[in-house]
């Protein structure tokens, strides 16, 4: 079975090379339906807290954070199957309301066909 292209390794292999420069890096996860971020920088089992700030990104190193649908969900398998408004609601709240703090880089990785 073909899976992709690599667009999310290529994403988190980015954020890490960045982050590696001392620069400060955010890696956001878009794939709403098939999240796979969480898994690849060995990531599953973390959550998103939410504080009077907002939602805090899960912090890889002191200079790479990252946020992910995969974060929120109970089972790391689970698929998110959303349309229209709730899925352009997620995608708002993961763009408006994550507190990323200063950041050099955003790096988004985001759903084949976007």
């Amino acid at each position: 079975m073909l899976r992709g292209v690599g667009k999310s390794t290529f994403s988190a292999q980015l954020s890490f090379a960045l982050a590696s420069m001392d620069y400060p890096v955010g890696l956001l996860d878009m794939d709403i339906c098939g999240p796979s971020i969480p898994k690849m920088p060995a990531l599953e089992g973390q959550e998103i807290h939410q504080s009077n700030l907002g939602w805090s990104p899960v912090y890889v190193e002191s200079n790479l954070s990252v946020v992910s649908i995969g974060f929120m969900l109970p089972n790391p398998d689970d698929t998110v199957i959303w349309r229209g408004p709730c899925k352009n609601g997620i995608v708002k709240q993961f763009l408006r309301d994550v507190n990323w703090g200063e950041l050099d880089f955003l790096v988004v990785d985001a759903p084949p066909g976007t």
